[in-house]
């Protein structure tokens, strides 16, 4: 079932919706909303206890004013969240941004079976050890090395302390349960932002190129000396992207 096609109310300025990725929660988009605020009415995703990526975007349809258009940008998870939240409510969502993410359902076979694996190694690491030294070995992948050890990587570790083994193992099950987007993106017609680290070793800059061609309303951002936490890592190079984003007409 989709959201209702009731032709949506038109806010006075943006309504952005963003939502985190894995274990992420307001504070990787913490410096976006302080520096979008006197433009833009920002409201950050929860996602609870949700293992779907359907009650993902589901839920965070329901933080928004009932009805309203608004522009939807997500982080990793969050922006295969933001797919389904097209999917879901097409005729509400005025602006896409996809970042740092991916649109294919897990692959099938080994390489489908090594995913669930190493996601689930993780999982019995925070069990047995906490999620924060789970997350010292994880998010070295998730950022450049440049980063490691530095304080953009104790925020990262302290974001990821905040959650519970529990929340990881929903969020894992979503991951690994997602939802094929492929069919959606050459049906995106609103202005679409692909933006990504260009050291992202998680979702790769070729993925993004791939959904940028198959996305006729697309434009590509890489950001530079960045790897998978580009809102973290590089703030303001990320923000002038949104911003160029959030200026592009939608009645044009």
């Amino acid at each position: 079932m989709t959201d209702a096609p009731t032709t949506p109310s038109q806010p006075s300025r943006p309504l952005l919706l963003l939502i985190p990725g894995l274990l992420c929660d307001e504070a990787v988009w913490e410096a976006q909303v302080q520096a979008l605020a006197p433009i833009a009415d920002c409201i950050v995703a929860r996602h609870g206890a949700a293992d779907t990526i359907d009650d993902m975007a589901r839920q965070a349809i329901a933080m928004l004013p009932a009805g309203q258009a608004f522009s939807v940008a997500g982080h990793s998870m969050g922006g295969r969240c933001a797919l389904e939240i097209w999917r879901q409510a097409p005729h509400r969502v005025q602006r896409l941004a996809l970042l740092d993410t991916g649109y294919q359902a897990r692959p099938a076979g080994a390489t489908g079976e090594a995913e669930a694996a190493q996601r689930m190694a993780l999982l019995a690491l925070a069990r047995a050890d906490g999620m924060r030294a789970m997350g010292h070995q994880w998010a070295r992948g998730m950022v450049h090395p440049a980063r490691w050890e530095s304080p953009v990587f104790a925020r990262i570790l302290d974001m990821i302390e905040r959650f519970t083994p529990a929340q990881f193992a929903a969020q894992i099950h979503a991951l690994l349960h997602r939802p094929d987007a492929t069919d959606l993106l050459a049906a995106i017609t609103v202005p679409t932002l692909l933006l990504c680290g260009r050291e992202d070793g998680w979702s790769p800059l070729a993925r993004h190129e791939e959904m940028q061609r198959h996305i006729p309303a697309a434009r590509l951002a890489a950001i530079e000396d960045c790897g998978h936490m580009s809102t973290m890592e590089q703030p303001e190079a990320v923000t002038r992207a949104l911003l160029e984003w959030l200026s592009v007409d939608v009645h044009a």
